[in-house]
Formats: structure tokens, sequence, C-alpha cells
């Protein structure tokens, strides 16, 4: 697991814990040699991620859609930088680069890149771990919208082991490393 993909809010308009643990992450990472595959964004976490792992001598690959790419709000100090034309190539570049993914606090980008991944793991895409960093509890009521599917019988038991979880980047990291796939992801294909 070397590649790490980051989804995360780019607001700057949030709390100064949100921004800090996002650099945290971000040195995490570098520490433990990983590169990070992230957005190319300089605002919010998603610079604060970057810049965290670039103070600590890790690399950068950020892909940005065209249209994004302007001085407020493309980092520019970023390893690598590729550009594609949309979201839609920005999302399956990101995800084809990356080992693993995690998601930081985040509005509905972030969700809806979350929820992607988990999506693609669930019907076989791919079986790479996804995590959440939950800061300050940040996922707490995401995370009970998600249980409350489950215990409704909308979410198999092992497409929610899909979801690995933690309050501080290198428990997370460390979850991350240790995945292994739940058994029986296959079963939402047969009737029960």
């Amino acid at each position: 697991m070397r590649n790490i993909c980051v989804y995360c809010g780019s607001s700057d308009s949030i709390h100064g814990d949100y921004l800090s643990a996002a650099y945290q992450m971000g040195v995490s990472l570098a520490r433990r040699g990983h590169t990070l595959i992230y957005g190319a964004g300089r605002t919010g976490l998603m610079g604060q991620v970057a810049d965290g792992v670039l103070a600590s001598g890790g690399e950068v690959v950020g892909v940005i859609p065209r249209h994004f790419l302007t001085p407020q709000l493309a980092h520019d100090g970023l390893t690598h930088i590729e550009i594609v034309e949309n979201m839609h190539q920005r999302k399956a570049r990101m995800a084809e680069l990356a080992d693993a993914f995690i998601a930081l606090p985040g509005g509905f980008g972030t969700f809806e890149e979350l929820f992607e991944m988990l999506t693609w793991a669930q019907i076989g895409l791919h079986a790479k771990p996804i995590g959440l960093l939950n800061v300050k509890g940040y996922f707490k009521p995401l995370l009970a919208l998600v249980e409350h599917a489950s215990s409704e019988g909308f979410i198999y038991t092992e497409h929610r082991q899909l979801l690995l979880e933690d309050e501080t980047p290198d428990n997370l990291l460390a979850a991350l490393q240790a995945y292994q796939p739940p058994a029986g992801l296959e079963r939402w294909v047969e009737r029960d």
C-alpha cells in the first residue's frame, strides 16, 4: 500500500482542529512512505494535507480538472500534477492511482467520492481499503446512518465492514495496512 487517495473539504471557513488534523494526516502519510493522491487543491483541508506531506519530505500527486486550474484553487507546489478534462476523469484517475482511500471531513463532494469507492468495493470493482479520519466525531452521524441502513436490511454486514474509521492518522493508516476484504461480498448479487 503505497499511494493513498485522500478526499476532504476545500473550505477555509471551518474549525482549526479540522485543518490541524489534515496537516497531521499529511505528516503521517509522508513519515510512513506513502504518496498522497488527491484533487490538487490549495484551500481548506485539501491544502493542509498536501502541505503536511510536502513539509515532511513526501510526494504529492494532484489530479485536477482544467476548469479548476486557477491560482486561487490549484496547489502550486506539488510533486506532480495531472490535468484532466472533467470531474469524472478526475475521480477515475485518482481511483486508478490509489492503493487505499481516506475521507477526512468534507461536504457533498467528499461524501460522493467516499460512497462511490464504497459502492465500487461492494460490487467487486476493487478490493482496496477505505477509511474515515473521524476528527472531532465528524462522521458520527454518518456512521449512525450506515448502522441504521444495515439494521433495516439495506446494507449487509460484510459491506459495512468495508468502511474503517479512527480518530488518529497513525491508527487509521495501520488499520488500512492490516485490512483484509470481508468474505461474502458477492452476496448482493444473490437472492437470499
